[in-house]
C-alpha cells in the first residue's frame, strides 16, 4: 500500500519510489497483497497494482441492513480496517487514465470489483478514467497479457446473484437467530446453509442411535488345486438358493453348514474371466480438492483452502513470483487445450508412450448445480514437477501442491486394465448341493494407478484384489479348512468433513466457496465436535436442529436449500430477478417467524422432549419404564435446558439432583457406560459425557452430595478406559510419601491442567499421565523444588524455597529464609518475620531467626495462619502472616453432568 508520505506525482515506477507516471498510468484493483506484487512484475511500466485487501464493505451486523419493506434496500458498511486502503485507491485512481478491475473470476470477485466501483463513485474519484474489468483463471504472465486484452464490463448478473445470496443469509440468520435466542437457552445462532448442514450430522447419528446390530455369519472354504495351490471361496448358495449376507443369522445354523462342507466334495463348476478397465478421476474441483486434501493429508478444508490460496497467488520461484495453480474455487472439472497437451507430454517423458491415451481425455462436472465455467484445478506449468518446487515451499504447500500436480497428470493417462475372475464352485453333500465363489483380480497394465488412485472414506471390503490360481472346470478341488466367523452389521460411519463436503455437494447445498466457512462455524458454535475426523454433533447442536424441524421445518429440507440456490444460479443467468426471489422467500419465511412469538420455553421444551424421546429413552428390554430416575426412584426424567445446552434431569428437582447427558449411543442406551463395579465400594463406576469432556464417575451420590469424579487423562479415549484404569483414577489423588523438608505428604494428581505433583501450595507439572501412578518420592521432591525455582505466572517473582536453618528449638518445625516481595524474612509455621536491614537470607543464623519470630509471636500473639494485618510494607522485625489457599490451582472445575435449569428457563 501507499507510505505516510506524499506520493509522488511523476517518474517512473522503480524499487525506491514504487509509484509510476502519472502522465500515463493504468491503475490495476486485485483482492490481496500477493497477488498485487505478483501480477506487477508481469504489468511492468505504465501500471500500478493495488489491493483491496478483500472485501472492503459488507453489511452491518444489526437490525435493518436489509429492509423488506423498502425494496429490500440494503445498507453498506465500510470495514474500519479498509477505509484507509479505500481512500489511498480513491487518490490513486483521481491521477490515472484507466482503472482496470482483476479481482478473482466468481461471484465474490465480481461482488469486490463491484464494491469498490460503487466506494469510488460515492467518493466522486471517477472522472473520465475507463473502467474495464478482467478475469484470468492463473496468475501467470501469459494468462495476465491475455486478460488486459480482452476486457469487459461488470457483470451485474454476478453481482446481483451476490447480493441476493448476502441478503438470503443475512435476512435467514439475523431473523431467526434471536428467536432461538429466546426460545432455547444456550442457543448461539443460526444460518441458512449453517443449518441444513447441521441436519446432516445430527440425522447420521439419530440413524446410529436407532441402529441395532444383527448377528450373521459367513463361511469360507481354503481349498487347494490339483497343483496344490490354496485360495479362499465363499459360501453363496445352498440348493438351488442364493445365499444373501445377513441369510445366515445364528451360530447354530452356520455350524450345520460347516459340517456338511467339512464331508462335502468340491468341484469347479465354471471359470468366467473378464478384461475391466478403470478409469482415472477428472482434475480436482473445490469440492473434491478438499475431501482429498483431507482423506490423503489430513487437512481441513479451511486450511486447504488457505494453502491453495497461497499457491494461486504467487510463490518466488527461483527469484520469479509465479502462481503455481490455477484458481482453486471451481466446480469444473475440464482444463485448458494447452494444459491438456502439456500433460500428455509430461506423461509420454516420464512414463512411456503406454501411458498415454490416443486422444486426449473430456470431463463434465457431475455435481449438482454446478456452475462457474472455470477450469479445474491444476498447475500452471505442469512441466514444473513437484520435486523442483519443494525448495520454495513450506512443508503443507508442498504437499498440497504434489497433490493437485499428481492428480491433473494422472487424470490425462491411459485407463488401468484389469482382468476380474470368478470362479463358481460346487460342493456335493449326500443329496445337497451347496454353492461357492471365489472372485480375484489381475492388474494387466496400471496405467494412471502408477502415478494416483483416490481415496476412499471407509475402507472398501475389497475380496477381489486377490489374484486366483489357474483353475478349469471340472477339476476337483481339496479341502484345507472350513471356517465359520461371526459378524454383526454396523452403523453408518460418521460423516467425516471430507465426506460431509462430498454429501453436501451431491444434495447441492452451498458454494465451493462455503463449505469451508460452513464447517468452521459448526466448530465455532460449538454445535459440533471433530474427534478422530469424524464429525459428533453436540448436544446443543442436537437441540437446534430439533427445534428448527419442529417449527422451521421448511428451512431446514434439503430440497428447499437446494432449490434456493438454483434460483441463485437463474440470478447469475440473468433469468430471474434477485428482488423477485427474495420477496418469495421473506413472504413464507416472516410469517413462520411471527407464528413463534407466542411460543413458551417450557412449551418448547415439551415439544422437544416429545419429539426426542424415542432417542433419549428408548424402551427397555425388561419393559421397565426408561424414563423412571435411577436415583429417587420416583421422579420422570425429562429433557431440561439450562444456558450451557440441553440435558436430561429429574421432575423431583432439587430434591433429586439427578442429571446426566443427552447423547445416546449406537445401541440406544445412554452414553454412561459402566464399566463394572468398584472393588472397594461396590458402586458403579461409569465412563460419562460432560460439559468440559469425558470423565469417570463412581456411583451416583447419595443425600444430595456429588458422587466422586475424576477426569480422563488428555489424549485417552472413553473407550480405551477399563475397569482397573478407571478405579485407579478415581483413587487420585495419590499419596507419593512425606516430604523430607516438613513432614507434609506430597500428592500426585490430574487437574484441570494435566497430572501434576503437590506439596503444600506448590504444584509440579508432570508430562505423562500415567506418572501419577508411578512416581517415586525423590522424582517429585525434585519436581517441586524445580518448580520454586521458576518464576510463576502472574507474578513478579517465583516462589522462594529459601535456605534451611534448622528446626525451631522450643516448638519444632523448620524455619527457613527467604526473599520475599517486601525483602527478605524468616518463616516458620506460617509465622513471616522481617529480617532487619543488615541481614540477609544468606547471613541470617538460626538463633537471629529465631529471635525475631518469638519477638514477633510474643508481640502480636500470632498464630500459624492468622488473618494478615493490611499494611503496605511491614517494618523490620515484624513479621508477615501469610493465609493458606485452599483452593487447588491443579484442580480447577470437575467435569460434571449439565447443570440444572433455573426457573426461567422452565
Amino acid at each position: 500500500m501507499f507510505p505516510a508520505t506524499r506520493r509522488p506525482a511523476l517518474g517512473p515506477q522503480t524499487p525506491e519510489n514504487g509509484f509510476l507516471s502519472m502522465a500515463s498510468m493504468n491503475l490495476v484493483l486485485v483482492e490481496s497483497p500477493a497477488k498485487a506484487k505478483t501480477i506487477n512484475k508481469y504489468l511492468g511500466k505504465g501500471y500500478e497494482v493495488l489491493a483491496s485487501f478483500g472485501h472492503v464493505r459488507d453489511l452491518p451486523a444489526k437490525s435493518g441492513s436489509v429492509d423488506p419493506d423498502h425494496n429490500f434496500k440494503m445498507l453498506w458498511e465500510i470495514d474500519p480496517k479498509a477505509q484507509k486502503r479505500l481512500n489511498d485507491i480513491a487518490k490513486a485512481v483521481k491521477g490515472a487514465d484507466k482503472l482496470i478491475l482483476a479481482t478473482d473470476p466468481d461471484r465474490e470477485g465480481e461482488a469486490i470489483s463491484w464494491h469498490v466501483l460503487e466506494f469510488l463513485k460515492e467518493k466522486k474519484a471517477l472522472n473520465k478514467q475507463t473502467i474495464e474489468r478482467v478475469v484470468f483463471n492463473a496468475i501467470t504472465k501469459q494468462a495476465v497479457t491475455e486478460a488486459m486484452a480482452h476486457p469487459r464490463t461488470i457483470d451485474h448478473a454476478l453481482v446481483d446473484a451476490y447480493l441476493a445470496r448476502r441478503a438470503l443469509d443475512y435476512l435467514f440468520g439475523f431473523t431467526l437467530s434471536p428467536v432461538l435466542w429466546r426460545k432455547l437457552p444456550g442457543a448461539r445462532s443460526a444460518g441458512r446453509v449453517q443449518s441444513v448442514a447441521l441436519r446432516l450430522v445430527c440425522d447420521r447419528e439419530l440413524e446410529i442411535e436407532k441402529f441395532v446390530r444383527k448377528e450373521y455369519w459367513s463361511l469360507v472354504a481354503t481349498l487347494a488345486t490339483p497343483r496344490q495351490e490354496t485360495f479362499d471361496a465363499r459360501l453363496v448358495g445352498a440348493n438351488g438358493k442364493k445365499l444373501q449376507r445377513l441369510d445366515i443369522g445364528s451360530g447354530a445354523e452356520a455350524q450345520a453348514f460347516k459340517q456338511a462342507l467339512e464331508t462335502a466334495t468340491f468341484t469347479v463348476a465354471s471359470v468366467d474371466a473378464k478384461p475391466v478397465k478403470r478409469h482415472p478421476q477428472p482434475p480436482f474441483t473445490t469440492s473434491t480438492l478438499q475431501q482429498e486434501a483431507s482423506r490423503k493429508l489430513g487437512f481441513a478444508p479451511a486450511h486447504t483452502m488457505r494453502v491453495a490460496q497461497r499457491l494461486y497467488e504467487g510463490i518466488d520461484v527461483g527469484g520469479e513470483a509465479v502462481g503455481l495453480i490455477t484458481y482453486m474455487r471451481t466446480d469444473g472439472v475440464q482444463i485448458a487445450p494447452e494444459a491438456i497437451t502439456a500433460a500428455r507430454a509430461v506423461i509420454g517423458s516420464d512414463y512411456g508412450a503406454r501411458y498415454v491415451p490416443t486422444a486426449p481425455r473430456r470431463y463434465e462436472a457431475k455435481a449438482k448445480n454446478a456452475q462457474e465455467a472455470h477450469e479445474a484445478i491444476r498447475p500452471t506449468e505442469l512441466t514444473r514437477r513437484p520435486r523442483e518446487t519443494r525448495s520454495f515451499l513450506d512443508a503443507d504447500q508442498a504437499k498440497l501442491y504434489e497433490l493437485i500436480w499428481l492428480r491433473t497428470v494422472a487424470s490425462q493417462m491411459e485407463s488401468a486394465e484389469l482382468e476380474r475372475t470368478t470362479v463358481e464352485i460346487t460342493a456335493n453333500v449326500a443329496s445337497r448341493v451347496l454353492d461357492l465363489r471365489a472372485t480375484g483380480t489381475v492388474v494387466n497394465f496400471d496405467g494412471f494407478l502408477a502415478l494416483y488412485q483416490e481415496g476412499q472414506d471407509e475402507d472398501p471390503e475389497d475380496e477381489e484384489s486377490r489374484r486366483l490360481p489357474q483353475m478349469s472346470a471340472g477339476e476337483r478341488l481339496a479341502k484345507r479348512s472350513i471356517t465359520a466367523d461371526q459378524h454383526f452389521t454396523e452403523p453408518p460411519p460418521r460423516y467425516s468433513e471430507a465426506s460431509l463436503v462430498k454429501r453436501m455437494e451431491e444434495l447441492g447445498i452451498g458454494r465451493p466457496s462455503t463449505y469451508a466457512s460452513i464447517l468452521q462455524v459448526l466448530k465455532d458454535r460449538k454445535y459440533v465436535r471433530l474427534d478422530k475426523r469424524r464429525l459428533y454433533p453436540e448436544d446443543r447442536g442436537r437441540i437446534v436442529v430439533a427445534f428448527l424441524e419442529s417449527y422451521f421445518a421448511k428451512y431446514v429440507e434439503y430440497d428447499f436449500t437446494a432449490g434456493l440456490e438454483e434460483q441463485l444460479d437463474l440470478i447469475s443467468n440473468s433469468e430471474v430477478a434477485w428482488r423477485e426471489v427474495l420477496r418469495d422467500f421473506w413472504r413464507d419465511f416472516i410469517g413462520t417467524v411471527d407464528g413463534t412469538k407466542d411460543l413458551k420455553i417450557s412449551g418448547v421444551i415439551d415439544t422437544l422432549d416429545d419429539m426426542l424421546a424415542p432417542h433419549l429413552f428408548p424402551a427397555r428390554e425388561d419393559g421397565t419404564d426408561p424414563r423412571l430416575c435411577p436415583t429417587c426412584g420416583n421422579g420422570r426424567l425429562g429433557l431440561k435446558l439450562s444456558k450451557f445446552g440441553a440435558f436430561i434431569g429429574c421432575s423431583n428437582y432439587p430434591e433429586c439432583r439427578y442429571t446426566r447427558p443427552l447423547t445416546a449411543d449406537g445401541n440406544g442406551e445412554v452414553s454412561n457406560k459402566k464399566l463394572g463395579e468398584d472393588p472397594a465400594t461396590g458402586l458403579d463406576v461409569t465412563v460419562r459425557s460432560g460439559r468440559f469432556g469425558p470423565y469417570l464417575q463412581l456411583g451416583e451420590g447419595v443425600d444430595g452430595e456429588k458422587p466422586k469424579r475424576a477426569s480422563l487423562p488428555k489424549g485417552v479415549a472413553p473407550d480405551e478406559i477399563d475397569l482397573d484404569r478407571a478405579v485407579a483414577l478415581l483413587s487420585l489423588p495419590r499419596k507419593v510419601g512425606l516430604s523430607p523438608e516438613d513432614g507434609e505428604p506430597i500428592l500426585a494428581g490430574i487437574g484441570r491442567y494435566g497430572p501434576y505433583v503437590q506439596h503444600g501450595k506448590t504444584y509440579a507439572n508432570l508430562d505423562d499421565g500415567d506418572e501419577v501412578f508411578t512416581i517415586g518420592l525423590n522424582r517429585a521432591v525434585t519436581l517441586i523444588a524445580e518448580k520454586r525455582l521458576r518464576p510463576s505466572k502472574g507474578r513478579r517473582f517465583g516462589a522462594d524455597p529459601g535456605r534451611a536453618l534448622g528446626d525451631h528449638p522450643a516448638k519444632g518445625g523448620p524455619i527457613t529464609a527467604k526473599k520475599g516481595r517486601y525483602g527478605p524474612y524468616v518463616s516458620h509455621n506460617g509465622v513471616n518475620a522481617t529480617l532487619p536491614a543488615d541481614k540477609t537470607p544468606e547471613t541470617v543464623t538460626l538463633d537471629e531467626a529465631v529471635a525475631l519470630i518469638d519477638a514477633r509471636a510474643e508481640r502480636t500473639g500470632s498464630a500459624p495462619h492468622a488473618r494478615p494485618r493490611k499494611s503496605k510494607r511491614p517494618s523490620p522485625g515484624t513479621a508477615r502472616v501469610v493465609k493458606a489457599s485452599s483452593k487447588k490451582p491443579g484442580a480447577g472445575k470437575r467435569p460434571a453432568a449439565r447443570k440444572p435449569p433455573t426457573e426461567a428457563a422452565e
